[in-house]
């Protein structure tokens, strides 16, 4: 099971989360692998080209791009092709997430997000936030 995190998302979180998940794939037998999507797929890649390999892959996508679910044709895409998404949410619409932030949100969501990610039947769509729990949305 691979979890991509999208070009939105910082390099380093996708490597850093890997890391620890090796470890901690070790004790739980979840096999799961953090990806960065842009290497992987290249930065500016087309939504066309990518969401359908990830949905063969019955991989799941992390980004705080949510105006995902206000682009029609993008969710659809993403719906059609079976991708399971999880929308990281800033304080407001205004102010983002700096990255120490995110990796207490991801670190206080990341069992949840591991479970969702294994268990449940896609497509699917979630999102969470620094304070609050993970809420469905697709």
């Amino acid at each position: 099971m691979i979890i991509y995190f999208d070009e939105n998302m910082p390099k380093h979180l996708a490597h850093g989360f890997n890391t620890i998940q090796i470890a901690e794939g070790l004790k739980t037998g979840h096999e799961v692998t953090v990806k960065f999507l842009p290497e992987v797929f290249n930065y500016g890649a087309d939504d066309a080209e990518w969401i359908p390999k990830v949905g063969k892959e019955r991989s799941c996508v992390i980004t705080q791009d949510l105006n995902i679910s206000k682009r029609k044709d993008e969710l659809e895409l993403y719906q059609k092709n079976g991708v399971g998404m999880f929308f990281l949410r800033g304080r407001s619409k205004k102010q983002g997430l700096s990255i120490w932030e995110m990796v207490q949100a991801l670190s206080k969501n990341w069992d949840a997000i591991c479970k969702i990610a294994l268990e449940e039947e896609r497509p699917f769509g979630y999102t969470f936030q620094l304070n609050g729990k993970m809420r469905k949305v697709v």
